[in-house]
């Protein structure tokens, strides 16, 4: 009866606002141990209270629903299970659902609330419905709660939440947990059954990843029952393989790699290559046509107005993008110009942006340019001839739409794209030649949207578009929903852009490598700047210079004389009064870096080889308390495959960073986490920025950084060397801050958010987010190193993109599994239908986000 009268009395006074009926009841009612649910009308509990309806769905109290037998429930985390005073243990129940349901628009216009937002995910029971044991504090709980009936709750990886219950978890229940997370070690997914040698006894070794020892003591031989796993010797798992490894590196991954995904064509040697970065190749000089001249692009956009100056700059960023600026020269071609000067004579592509008629006089102009052999590209123009017609459908205007494009080879290129509203259509009993390069639209009519069109008997044609490939998935046009399939297929607008160009006669070759500049010694705390001087003058041999087994750097006061600069000789300026940098600036890196050694003794060069090798002969011997970071402005990597070379483009956040672990320590003996805090720490530098907590970066097992679950914009390197009782950990990191293209970056995420959510986020830079993640690693290391991976995890989960993932192991064809979490070691833990928990290494196999295959890596 007293229920009821709260019920009432709540209702009365909150009305229609059901967040705050919803907080109100949880908070009174919670020391009552009564059980709390979310759920369709239908499928209410028998006996409970209705508080609240909505939609169909109801929030009701019921009597407690006690958890007493966990062991067909899978634990995510490696602590026993402590629940908060203020906090609730509930289920949720969710279903699959496949394809564009998947992610299902909400009616409400209140904004979208994501469950690994708002809760610690506990345990799991795949099945059908997959079933999530999570805790929250009241308000979040109340805040998954409404979303739930508002239909305004997302899961991850195509799960609908069908069901939300508070359930009490018993004493023995936690017990089990406890029990699950210490004795009953996983089986482990290995490239082949190669058991790990037998190690001799010693008193001296660390603790073994997974058993149950803690503190610094080592463990006995008896520690080794029958249950322990046995791990293939190529990783860090055991104290007796990390003994093995000293002097030796580990690596987990290339160094920010993009892995060679279907749909996401990154460059196959592993670059995050901007190709408006690359200048020509040393001794090829610029390009010139028969009359001698330099040749022009010259880009007609129709009237001065601003709209189509507008319009003339956006068309020459993407170009800029394509070609070589040091061949070509980019033009803007006005009215006035194109009737008067002699244009045609150093033009070798005109491109026609224009999208108001073009006058009768140009039209003739522009088609003697044609019949002289010249080249035009239309982009969303009106222009035409030949016997083409362009005709206006309207429901093509301004919309996503799927292209077909077929390559001078006859290969095809699917892609999403930005429609202009108009296709070509061929006039009555016109008969056409056409040329390979043809695009069409995935519908019943095939509309044609891109021809390539010969003209004239001296090799004129002319490629015609009705794609705005001028267009960047960020344009003001492009529709909130819109941004992620154009992202999504940014890299073939490039591939067929560049196709076009190649067809027309330019080279979209980008191959050289920009020359290597000295290095700079830059401090983040002018009171290191006199011990340092000092540690230097005892550590450099004759002539300045200290001498590693990858370079040599040669230390001087400045540079004003050519210091030869190769990959194995750097020159390193110490005096810095007259240091300047474009991409660089010291004190923003000064103003967010708030750490008490990582980061604080800077290597900055705005061209290196590799950021990796820099620290090698200081990372040994430099005192701990200056912390050595090394950071380019672009960075080359050599030679890739074959005799590919690859740039690492300008706006990209790029560092080696030198930490040293004990190795007896809680992180010492749980190596693998390394490269999980780093990842981590890359999104927690962004994310905790007050007012860009909803940029959607996150991070991907093991070591990558995301945009949602959709595309990489960054990745880790880890290599690490052990010496006497020390690990020396260089982390290579490289992420995407302010290069859009050709895939995405964070500033790309900033002005999307803000177009959706009527924002003015500022964009970030790369000095300030190198800065914030070397803090957010320092701060993430010390919590690691006190609590262990319970005290990092939970803010792990709430950022990874994996939650519940249900993937393949080996292959397709292989056995179904669900994504649990990481064991006490740092490796991926999934849950197989048979009940086992496998054990995934990230040396050993790697992650395919777009098929959800774990496969063995090939050798």
């Amino acid at each position: 009866m007293l229920i009821t009268l709260c019920y009432l009395y709540l209702w009365a006074r909150w009305g229609r606002r059901p967040a705050a009926l919803v907080r109100t009841t949880v908070r009174r009612l919670l020391a009552t141990r009564c059980s709390f649910t979310f759920c369709g009308a239908a499928a209410q509990p028998r006996g409970a209270r209705v508080c609240l309806s909505r939609g169909g769905r109801v929030f009701c109290v019921s009597e407690s629903q006690p958890i007493d037998d966990l062991n067909k429930w899978a634990l995510f985390l490696v602590s026993p299970l402590i629940l908060e005073a203020e906090h609730i243990a509930f289920v949720t129940e969710s279903v699959w659902v496949q394809g564009e349901n998947s992610r299902r628009p909400s009616s409400s216009s209140d904004p979208i609330v994501k469950w690994s937002d708002c809760c610690l995910p506990l345990a799991c029971r795949p099945g059908d419905p997959y079933q999530l044991i999570a805790k929250a504090s009241v308000d979040d709980f109340s805040k998954l709660g409404v979303a739930f009936m508002e239909d305004r709750l997302q899961m991850a990886n195509g799960l609908i939440p069908q069901k939300i219950v508070s359930v009490h978890l018993q004493d023995s229940a936690l017990k089990e947990l406890k029990n699950q997370a210490t004795n009953k070690p996983a089986d482990v997914l290995q490239r082949s059954p190669v058991p790990a040698p037998e190690a001799e006894p010693d008193t001296g070794r660390m603790e073994r990843a997974g058993d149950g020892a803690s503190g610094n003591e080592p463990p006995q031989e008896s520690d080794r029952g029958e249950g322990c796993v046995e791990l293939c010797p190529l990783h860090l798992s055991s104290c007796h393989e990390c003994l093995e490894l000293e002097n030796s590196t580990i690596e987990s991954v290339k160094f920010a790699s993009a892995e060679n995904i279907p749909h996401l064509p990154y460059d196959p040697s592993g670059s995050l290559e901007g190709v408006a970065d690359a200048t020509c190749p040393e001794g090829e000089g610029r390009r010139v046509t028969i009359t001698g001249k330099v040749p022009n692009i010259l880009i007609y956009v129709g009237s001065d107005s601003q709209e189509a100056l507008d319009r003339f700059q956006q068309v020459r960023s993407v170009l800029a993008d394509c070609v070589d600026p040091d061949g070509y020269t980019l033009y803007l071609l006005s009215g006035d110009s194109a009737r008067r000067d002699p244009w045609p004579e150093s033009c070798l592509l005109l491109v026609l942006a224009s999208r108001e008629p073009v006058p009768k006089d140009l039209h003739q102009k522009f088609m003697a340019y044609l019949s002289q052999g010249g080249k035009v590209l239309g982009l969303s123009s009106s222009f035409t001839f030949a016997g083409f017609q362009v005709t206006n459908k309207d429901t093509l205007q301004e919309t996503v739409q799927d292209l077909v494009f077929s390559k001078a080879d006859q290969s095809q290129v699917k892609l999403s794209i930005l429609s202009s509203g108009c296709v070509y259509e061929v006039g009555p009993g016109e008969q056409l030649s056409l040329g390979k390069l043809q695009g069409h639209l995935e519908n019943e009519d095939k509309d044609r949207l891109i021809v390539q069109v010969p003209f004239g008997t001296r090799g004129g044609e002319a490629v015609l578009c009705q794609v705005h490939l001028e267009l960047p998935p960020t344009s003001s046009i492009v529709q909130a929903e819109d941004f992620n399939l154009l992202k999504s297929s940014n890299v073939r607008r490039y591939e067929v852009l560049k196709e076009i160009l190649t067809t027309l006669g330019l080279s979209c070759d980008t191959r050289q490598i920009p020359a290597l500049t000295p290095l700079h010694l830059l401090l983040a705390a002018e009171e290191i700047r006199e011990p340092l001087m000092q540690w230097l003058g005892k550590q450099v041999g004759p002539g300045g210079v200290i001498k590693s087994s990858k370079l040599s750097l040669k230390f001087v006061a400045s540079c004003k004389s050519k210091e030869e600069v190769t990959p194995a000789a750097v020159p390193v300026v110490t005096d810095t009064t007259a240091f300047s940098s474009e991409h660089f600036n010291l004190d923003i890196y000064r103003q967010n870096l708030q750490t008490k050694q990582l980061g604080k003794v800077i290597l900055l060069a705005e061209v290196a080889s590799t950021t990796m090798d820099l620290l090698d002969g200081l990372m040994f011997e430099m005192p701990q308390e200056m912390g050595l970071i090394a950071i380019a402005v672009r960075q080359t990597q050599g030679k890739g495959r074959g005799r590919n070379a690859w740039l690492s483009p300008v706006g990209c956040a790029l560092s080696t960073l030198l930490v040293r672990v004990p190795l007896r320590s809680l992180l010492g003996r749980r190596i693998p986490f390394v490269q999980h805090l780093m990842s981590l720490a890359v999104v927690e530098a962004v994310r905790s920025i007050p007012g860009y907590q909803d940029i959607n970066l996150r991070v991907k097992w093991p070591n990558d950084i995301y945009y949602g679950d959709l595309m990489k914009l960054g990745g880790v390197l880890v290599n690490s060397t052990l010496m006497g009782e020390t690990f020396y950990i260089l982390i290579g990191c490289g992420f995407n801050v302010t290069n859009s293209n050709p895939t995405i970056c964070i500033n790309d995420l900033v002005a999307a958010y803000n177009r959706e959510h009527g924002a003015a986020l500022e964009p970030l830079r790369p000095d300030c987010l190198i800065a914030r993640t070397v803090t957010a690693l320092e701060q993430l290391m010390d919590r690691f190193q006190d609590g262990g991976p319970h005290a990092v995890l939970p803010l792990y989960y709430k950022y990874w993109v994996h939650s519940a993932q249900q993937v393949r192991l080996g292959s397709a064809e292989g056995p179904k599994a669900w994504i649990v979490g990481l064991d006490d070691s740092g490796f991926l833990q999934v849950h197989q239908e048979d009940g086992r928990v496998v054990t995934v290494h990230p040396d050993g196999n790697s992650f395919d986000m777009l098929r959800n295959l774990i496969v063995p890596k090939s050798q």
